[in-house]
């Protein structure tokens, strides 16, 4: 009896301490919290015309498209007019010079392609990288609609990808919050990890983009290979891509403590204090994995946004986006 009720107390503890996990916006991500962050966007902006100190400005920015342009009409020439608007097949035909008239798009389409794998459930300082993920789509989010454009999302785990149209409305914002919430806290320890679900999750997300739109990528970059690269690649041909890297210090960084145990999801491995060579080999594989990854962004002037684990998600994207705190270069 006594052994029972023991076991029983237990399970209650266990069950207790799970539910406070469940509760703290530091290790999951809450939809109360992630609606919140709507005060806080503000001071960034992913918009073409960039702060001088901003990350998107000179040589580390790709060139934005902006929004698009639609036709608006044909018409004959006039003082003034641009020279590159001539359209050279109706003057040649109608021996008068005529210029195309564009008028900018009034909104863009927002894309944030959120990855909530199991390799983003991990954290050593102040949050998980799932919850900082959650918190940088959000903040984007709110900051989208504000300036007026639409935004739409592709948000995976491991085992699911979901598709949320683009649309400049408050309840498309909520509905992408709900959804990185529950994303979020279905993660546990232990879960098997799908390295194939990146480039899966890419493939959603090209059949439901169309042209001129920005992407907004917000992840870890794991399981990336030469497939995921070739999405990129083709992505990138008629859209923009910001990536947003998201990354804990002791992912750069093994801390110096006689026993460490690392998993993939898939693999466990218990690294002791004397093992310096796994140490060396852990380190040696995430820089070489980090390195080929920003390689490849570099190559398709994709600009890397890095956001850690320890500092607030909209302090980083301020100083990364709104040319607060940087040095010009």
């Amino acid at each position: 009896m006594a052994m029972g009720k023991i076991a029983m107390l237990k399970f209650l503890s266990e069950k207790r301490h799970a539910r406070d996990a469940e509760q703290d916006h530091r290790v999951y991500a809450q939809l109360p919290e992630l609606i919140k962050l709507q005060f806080q966007a503000k001071g960034f902006s992913f918009l073409p015309k960039q702060p001088a100190r901003s990350l998107l400005t000179g040589r580390h920015s790709s060139k934005l498209r902006g929004r698009g342009l639609n036709f608006e009409e044909l018409r004959h020439y006039r003082s003034g007019d641009d020279i590159r608007t001539m359209d050279w097949k109706v003057t040649n035909r109608t021996r008068k010079p005529h210029v195309r008239v564009y008028t900018e798009e009034r909104e863009r389409n927002v894309m944030l392609f959120v990855d909530m794998r199991i390799s983003m459930f991990f954290g050593s300082e102040q949050r998980m990288k799932s919850v900082a993920a959650a918190e940088a789509a959000a903040l984007a989010a709110w900051r989208i609609i504000a300036v007026g454009d639409r935004v739409g999302a592709v948000i995976f785990n491991d085992d699911e990808i979901i598709n949320i149209t683009p649309a400049r409305s408050r309840t498309t914002v909520l509905q992408i919050l709900s959804k990185l919430a529950d994303f979020s806290q279905r993660l546990r320890a232990g879960q098997r990890a799908n390295p194939g679900q990146l480039n899966t999750a890419l493939k959603t997300l090209s059949r439901n983009l169309s042209h001129d739109a920005l992407v907004i990528s917000v992840g870890d970059g794991a399981g990336w290979n030469k497939g995921t690269t070739d999405r990129i690649k083709k992505i990138a041909q008629h859209n923009d891509i910001i990536a947003i890297k998201v990354f804990d210090r002791a992912e750069e960084q093994l801390p110096a403590i006689d026993q460490l145990i690392v998993s993939d999801g898939q693999l466990q491995v218990e690294i002791r204090g004397k093992r310096l060579d796994l140490r060396e080999r852990f380190q040696q594989t995430y820089d070489q994995q980090l390195g080929m990854i920003r390689h490849e962004l570099k190559k398709h002037a994709i600009p890397v946004i890095d956001i850690n684990t320890n500092d607030t998600v909209q302090s980083q994207l301020v100083v990364a986006l709104g040319g607060v705190g940087r040095r010009g270069r």
